[in-house]
C-alpha cells in the first residue's frame, strides 16, 4: 500500500517558489533516500499542484512531511490531504490476495 499526499498551490506559485525550491528539494530528496517516497513531482499545464507518493500503509509519514515543508509554512500550498491507495502492479506494489 501507499499514501498519496496532494498539495493545491497558489496561483503564483510558480514566481514565489524560489525563494523555498532548494529547502523543499532537500525534504523530498531525503525522504526519498529514506525510502520513505517512492515518486514526487509538480503538475505542469497548469502548474497548480503537485503529488507524492509514499510508501507504507500509513498515512502518518507524508502528513509529518506535509508540516515539515516550507511550501507549506510559507503559504504555497493553499490545501494539503492524503489518501491511502491501494497498489496491485509496480514497484513496491501489495498484490491483492486471489
Amino acid at each position: 500500500m501507499h499514501t498519496i499526499l496532494f498539495y493545491d498551490f497558489v496561483d503564483d506559485y510558480l514566481t514565489r517558489r524560489a525563494a523555498y525550491r532548494s529547502e523543499h528539494l532537500t525534504l523530498v530528496r531525503e525522504a526519498f533516500e529514506r525510502g520513505e517516497v517512492a515518486l514526487a513531482g509538480a503538475f505542469a499545464d497548469p502548474a497548480d499542484g503537485g503529488l507524492l507518493v509514499f510508501r507504507g500503509p500509513s498515512p502518518e509519514t507524508a502528513e509529518a512531511f506535509a508540516k515539515a515543508d516550507p511550501y507549506v509554512k510559507h503559504g504555497l500550498v493553499t490545501a494539503w490531504r492524503t489518501r491511502k491507495w491501494n497498489t496491485v502492479v509496480g514497484d513496491g506494489a501489495t498484490m491483492p490476495a486471489l
